[in-house]
């Protein structure tokens, strides 16, 4: 029924051009769940789209007021921040358990996921966001040789066995949430970033990686995948600096 009434009006996503960024930790759910949706950066600035769509989202006040994108909007209704506009969208479109105390672990996981990702960005903008990556590459080789070897592989141990002992197909419960499609697009953005080294930490995490396949093998995600709505990664959060993808033997 919340399907239903969901679809009847298309949501507005604000968030920045081509790249897939925190946006698409929310397209992932309307995909999935095949709720409509329009992406303003592609509509005119008329209609409130484009760059100066969000620039006018972003100087909304009282009710409407937001930082950053990502951002949905329904009628009056302007919500922000990724994480939480995944917990409400799932909420309303089934992708959460009923169960409070098992909503409430699939949010902690998902703040768990939007963690690493904060520390991913921070390899590449150490020191500002306002900064480009080539203003602080020897901030970011040193911040990066401590995130490879304390941060990456302590945040992915724990999804692995989070995941392992839940059974190995689903995070929490026994049903898909939106938390294991935002742990699909950490894995696809990873392997993205540092393919060596998600090459190299493979046999440690066969759970997270067959649920990267489960997930991308779904009917509406895999007809999405294979559009061109999906953004390809280039320079968001996730980026591939070879410079940084540096495998320790050992």
């Amino acid at each position: 029924e919340k399907r239903m009434m969901a679809a009847s009006v298309p949501y507005r996503l604000f968030y920045w051009p081509q790249i897939p960024g925190r946006g698409e930790f929310v397209r992932l759910i309307f995909e999935e769940t095949k709720t409509p949706y329009v992406e303003m950066i592609n509509q005119p600035e008329s209609d409130g789209g484009g760059v100066p769509g969000i620039m006018k989202l972003l100087k909304g006040e009282g009710k409407q007021a937001i930082l950053a994108v990502p951002a949905i909007q329904k009628g009056d209704f302007v919500l922000g921040q990724s994480t939480n506009i995944c917990m409400y969208l799932a909420k309303e479109l089934g992708l959460i358990s009923t169960d409070e105390q098992e909503a409430a672990k699939t949010n902690q996981h998902a703040l768990t996921i939007a963690d690493f990702v904060d520390e991913v960005h921070n390899v590449h903008h150490p020191i500002a966001s306002s900064l480009t990556y080539e203003d602080q590459k020897a901030e970011a080789a040193r911040y990066n040789s401590f995130f490879l070897k304390e941060r990456f592989p302590k945040f992915l141990n724990f999804f692995e066995a989070t995941l392992r002992s839940n059974g190995g197909k689903y995070l929490v419960g026994q049903q898909l949430s939106y938390v294991d499609l935002s742990l699909f697009q950490l894995i696809e953005g990873l392997k993205f970033s540092y393919p060596k080294n998600m090459e190299k930490f493979a046999s440690r995490i066969p759970h997270l990686l067959a649920l990267r396949d489960a997930v991308a093998n779904r009917p509406n995600i895999s007809a999405y995948l294979k559009s061109d709505r999906r953004r390809p990664f280039s320079h968001g959060v996730f980026r591939h600096y070879p410079e940084l993808d540096v495998v320790d033997e050992k």
